[in-house]
């Protein structure tokens, strides 16, 4: 595949016209979305994006920070800086949860739908990472239930991205707020929620 400096300036912007048409159709229907979409919001074919990009974790992967990747960072960074764990707790599951509702691609990310693509999963990485270290604390400071774990974490976005993903209906918002609630009474202890 040429690198950009090599390429005429009508497939430059050809180029330029399909990573910012995917950023959108992206961040409105998730990865997943067909790549006949993307062309059409490019107004190219299916092929040129094949010749530019390779395929969809090409154009995964030239999209993937303008997606998903600055909001899950930022909802770890905010998360880690919430004073007391069990504030950092209630914070992050929030944040995830908002994510996962509002934008389909973050989903696509929980769920690893495209283990090929390394920025994809440098992302559930860091999020892994994160789990641990929310867990280690929360045990320390005896604002989790006993026995949850950093995998749980990771089940619990799982278990809530297939829902949103495959579910046969969408909850509204209302719903899927209170059923955050759920979530947390199930990981915090009783005590931690009413501080």
């Amino acid at each position: 595949m040429p690198g950009p400096s090599t390429l005429r300036a009508d497939a430059r912007r050809n180029t330029e016209r399909i990573r910012s048409a995917a950023v959108d159709v992206f961040r409105e229907r998730g990865f997943s979305v067909p790549l006949e979409e993307v062309a059409a919001a490019a107004r190219v074919s299916k092929a040129t994006i094949f010749n530019r990009f390779g395929g969809r974790l090409g154009l995964i992967d030239s999209a993937v920070d303008e997606v998903v990747a600055a909001e899950l960072l930022r909802a770890i960074d905010e998360s880690r800086s919430v004073e007391g764990i069990a504030e950092r707790v209630r914070a992050y599951v929030r944040a995830l949860r908002d994510l996962q509702y509002s934008l389909p691609a973050v989903n696509d990310v929980l769920l690893q739908e495209f283990p090929e693509s390394e920025p994809l999963m440098a992302l559930c990485h860091a999020g892994d990472a994160f789990h641990d270290e929310l867990v280690t604390e929360g045990h320390a400071a005896g604002v989790l239930a006993p026995g949850v774990t950093a995998g749980d974490f990771q089940a619990l976005a799982m278990d809530n991205a297939t829902a949103l993903k495959h579910g046969p209906v969408r909850p509204t918002r209302e719903e899927y707020d209170r059923r955050t609630g759920f979530v947390l009474g199930g990981i915090c202890r009783a005590t931690t929620l009413d501080a």
